[in-house]
């Protein structure tokens, strides 16, 4: 790629730091830069397309693995989110958008406080536990960036982005601790509803006619 040019992926996502991401890709531009970025083992952008266009602050990906190749050149691969950047100017002469980013870190690298870890964490899991998936081990992810492993769990594009954007593990920490009980106790009654419905409330599964 041109130098100081990210090629950009706008999609309807928000990818976080170290998170995995899956990609189908048929579309002949993003053939070719998803192409590039296997060959040259390079980095590419993701940033969350809504109905205003994109936004500035994304998350750089690599392609991990290269899960299957089609007849026709589409792809699945397997992408995992790696640095945080902002767009500063864009680039239309490719066929895929590509733009002159800032990578940023945070700014204040104070670790978080432990009870706020732990508040947040014990939110995340009991998240998590509804979903019915395999709860987080703090262990198993970098202290710098917990907050990131642990918002995985919120498919909500409006959190993620500001979680992408703040420069403090401590205010992400703080979020998530605030907000992971509320959203928890939703998905818990949406699951009760869910359920209530396939059972017609009476208990019973509705059967299929």
């Amino acid at each position: 790629m041109q130098e100081g040019l990210l090629p950009l992926f706008p999609l309807n996502t928000v990818l976080l730091p170290g998170a995995p991401l899956p990609l189908h890709i048929f579309e002949d531009r993003y053939k070719e830069m998803i192409g590039e970025a296997i060959r040259e083992n390079s980095e590419f952008g993701i940033v969350l397309a809504t109905d205003k266009g994109i936004l500035n602050i994304g998350c750089t990906a690599v392609v991990k693995e290269v899960i299957r190749k089609y007849p026709d050149g589409r792809l699945d691969v397997l992408t995992v989110g790696l640095r945080r950047f902002e767009i500063v100017l864009l680039n239309e002469e490719k066929a895929y958008l590509r733009g002159a980013v800032q990578f940023f870190d945070d700014e204040d690298e104070t670790p978080a406080p432990e009870s706020l870890r732990e508040a947040a964490l014990e939110a995340c899991n009991e998240l998590r536990r509804i979903e019915g998936q395999e709860p987080v081990k703090a262990e198993d992810a970098d202290p710098s960036q917990l907050s990131f492993s642990l918002a995985q769990a919120v498919p909500d594009h409006e959190f993620r982005q500001m979680m992408l954007r703040m420069r403090s593990e401590t205010e992400r920490m703080r979020q998530l601790a605030e907000f992971l009980p509320f959203f928890a106790a939703r998905q818990q009654r949406i699951t009760h509803i869910k359920h209530v419905a396939r059972t017609n409330g009476s208990g019973q599964t509705t059967p299929r006619l």
